[in-house]
């Protein structure tokens, strides 16, 4: 699941490192791929994949992963024809779940996400339905021992940023989609090192889930959602009142 959330970091760390190492690897090449094929193999000359070269040294993604997936995308290598797809549903109280794809047989991933949507109980809304509850926005994640909040403040607000937050020890960045390399290029050349960069989809409301048997219910439709090869990201309008996720953290 895309995003900063109480489900997020209870997902990180009780997940089996090893597999989900590997995942992260497989999507993130996906993701590299893309953006070479869109901006060309150079980071120097594309900010959006030197961002995810970052991203991937942080997450120790091996060299020569990183540089056959910029080949893949260039079109050097096979295998770089991946097409994007969305798709949208409901989970357990009505929450909003929104799912990118980036694959290389759209009859195939169509498939298993809803088949995944069906054994939870849900169908599959009508495309924009529930994608127009979120927004689509430039995301950055700041460690706050890199710099403070004044400095961050004047450099991101004058590069075009729109909004800065403190979130718990970082401090999170949104920009519109059309100002994130700008700003991402401010960021990086006055030295300030990003934890996190990229575009994503920001819900306009947040629903905090009280009732353990939901979240459950929603955290078991969300992983499955991960799980699939060709799932990019899961973004959903809900986070978890601090007494569920401590439960949940527990078991």
């Amino acid at each position: 699941m895309s995003g900063h959330s109480k489900w997020a970091n209870i997902k990180h760390r009780k997940g089996k490192a090893d597999a989900a190492r590997g995942k992260m690897f497989s999507k993130l090449a996906k993701d590299i791929m893309v953006a070479a094929s869109c901006g060309g193999g150079n980071p120097a000359e594309n900010i959006t994949l030197r961002a995810l070269i970052q991203k991937a040294k942080g997450i120790s993604m091996p060299k020569e992963n990183i540089d056959r997936a910029i080949k893949k995308g260039t079109g050097e290598l096979e295998g770089g024809q991946l097409t994007e797809g969305s798709y949208e549903a409901y989970a357990a109280g009505g929450i909003a779940v929104v799912v990118k794809v980036l694959t290389d047989n759209k009859n195939r991933s169509a498939s298993e996400v809803r088949f995944t949507f069906s054994k939870a109980g849900s169908d599959l809304a009508p495309q924009g339905s529930v994608s127009r509850m979120f927004q689509r926005k430039g995301q950055i994640f700041i460690d706050k021992d890199k710099t403070d909040e004044d400095t961050l403040m004047d450099l991101v607000l004058e590069a075009g940023a729109e909004d800065l937050k403190t979130d718990g020890d970082q401090f999170e960045v949104i920009t519109d989609p059309s100002d994130f390399d700008v700003v991402s290029e401010a960021i990086t050349n006055a030295g300030i090192e990003m934890a996190e960069s990229e575009i994503t989809m920001i819900p306009d409301l947040v629903v905090e889930v009280a009732d353990i048997d939901q979240a459950r219910s929603i955290m078991k439709l969300v992983d499955a959602l991960d799980d699939l090869d060709d799932v990019q990201n899961v973004y959903a309008n809900f986070d978890l009142s601090d007494e569920v996720a401590a439960q949940l953290e527990a078991e």
